[in-house]
């Protein structure tokens, strides 16, 4: 029994564990699978193309069939049913009760016609009306709407560049979070040996108990911080497992924890981002939408044909159907000056749309430029703090050594044991800063998927 149970809890124990070892890549190609955000910006995307297919199919008209069964009594309805059925006859004008003879024939009120028996009528046709000419009205409708469907489309995109945003953040972060676990494992330890160097020295006379008491509340100190990270390290991988909408358990860390980037031009801004890409699609909507209401000074010109057939039976008879064909125009010759006004308000829409669209281009520019700018400033940052922390950690390493000497109190070794960790969590943060950085300029240049 227990052999099948350990078996069984062999076979079980993948389908819980998460995803190991998990590169950015692979990352990245989850997340465009199964993030539920981006899924539903795919499900808006389609409703939008279908809406454009349901604008694109007005053109063609609509045909449409119809069965009626009825059953009256009365006179004007019995009379109709047998006319377009094609059964009418003299007699039903109460030609049976008319006497020439009678002086009073022409006010004889034929019984057959006013009080006929019941009849059923089944009428069954089908209606095909088109639209032959809106003034170009259905051609704007549909190409406003396969617009509406393709800044969809760039929604979900955009969507797609703030996720890969994330999902870069957050394997950058817990990269960054590793090395900083693995410093103050570091540090954790070094604490620990100059704990066992001052208890030593305690007993040889040469340290005090306060300075042992400094030692361990340092090591707390660092304890918890460590502890700490470890927890911010778990927030991370949550968030990921979110965006993946999959459990991930660790990740291949990125090497430097230093994103990269590319130079960047006016040019590629404008062409890439996705906001003046929509903008762009927003300018063409309106100017056609100018056209919409133009239309509306024109004429609207339909056609239809019916076929169909009549009986007092439930069936369909050739010897008794009908057709009938039109042609309608309709033309709007006066409303108030409501059209005038319409039109008017679409071309000022277009005309502020226009701006609009300069605007984003230089807006967004400005704003690529200033992340280009706090970038490079963080940059150098991180060159300072590596500097700085190359040398805290050689005078930490020289205190600690002149203590062992007894040349200097191990305050001073605390200080300079302290000075290294802060400039280590200075140097982790604005590797942080540089990173957030360079994954929007990505994000504004459509280009979060190049790693």
């Amino acid at each position: 029994m227990i052999r099948y149970f350990i078996l069984a809890s062999i076979l079980i124990m993948p389908l819980f564990a998460g995803l190991n070892n998990l590169r950015l890549h692979d990352a990245i190609e989850i997340l465009k699978r199964s993030n539920l955000e981006l899924k539903s910006a795919e499900f808006d995307e389609k409703m939008k193309y279908y809406e454009a297919q349901a604008v694109s199919g007005m053109k063609f008209g609509k045909l449409d069939a119809a069965v009626s069964a009825m059953r009256s009594d009365d006179a004007g309805n019995v009379f109709g049913f047998k006319l377009q059925s094609r059964e009418a006859n003299f007699g039903d004008f109460g030609a049976g009760e008319f006497d020439p003879s009678n002086p009073d024939v022409l006010t004889i009120q034929p019984y057959d016609l006013n009080y006929p028996e019941a009849r059923n009528h089944y009428l069954t046709k089908i209606t095909y009306s088109i639209p032959l000419y809106t003034s170009g009205k259905i051609y704007e409708y549909g190409k406003i709407a396969k617009k509406l469907a393709l800044m969809s489309k760039l929604d979900t995109k955009k969507v797609l560049q703030e996720k890969i945003y994330q999902v870069k953040k957050a394997f950058y972060d817990i990269s960054l979070i590793e090395e900083y676990i693995k410093n103050l494992s570091l540090i954790t330890k070094n604490i620990t040996q100059l704990e066992q160097t001052v208890k030593q020295m305690k007993k040889e006379g040469f340290a005090l108990e306060s300075d042992l008491l400094e030692v361990q509340a340092q090591g707390a100190e660092a304890e918890s911080m460590y502890i700490q990270a470890k927890l911010n390290r778990d927030l991370a991988y949550q968030y990921l497992s979110f965006l993946l909408n999959q459990e991930v358990s660790s990740i291949v860390t990125q090497k430097n924890n230093l994103a990269t980037t590319k130079e960047i031009t006016r040019d590629d801004v404008i062409a890439s981002n996705l906001d003046i890409q929509k903008a762009k699609m927003g300018l063409d909507v309106s100017k056609r939408a100018v056209s919409v209401q133009r239309a509306n000074f024109g004429p609207t010109i339909g056609g239809f044909a019916e076929y169909g057939s009549a009986d007092n039976e439930a069936n369909f008879d050739k010897d008794k159907d009908f057709y009938t064909v039109g042609v309608q125009l309709s033309w709007n010759i006066f409303n108030g000056g409501s059209d005038y006004s319409n039109l008017q308000r679409a071309k000022i829409e277009y005309l502020k749309t226009q701006k609009q669209v300069e605007l984003a281009k230089s807006g967004i520019y400005l704003k690529t430029k200033k992340l280009q700018t706090e970038a490079l400033s963080a940059l150098e940052e991180i060159k300072s703090y590596q500097k700085q922390y190359k040398f805290a950690s050689r005078v930490y390493t020289t205190y600690n050594e002149r203590y062992k000497e007894g040349i200097v109190p191990v305050g001073d070794v605390l200080i300079k044991q302290s000075k290294k960790l802060e400039v280590l969590t200075k140097l982790l943060s604005v590797k942080n800063k540089y990173n957030t950085k360079i994954f929007e300029l990505d994000m504004l240049l459509n280009r979060g998927e190049e790693i």
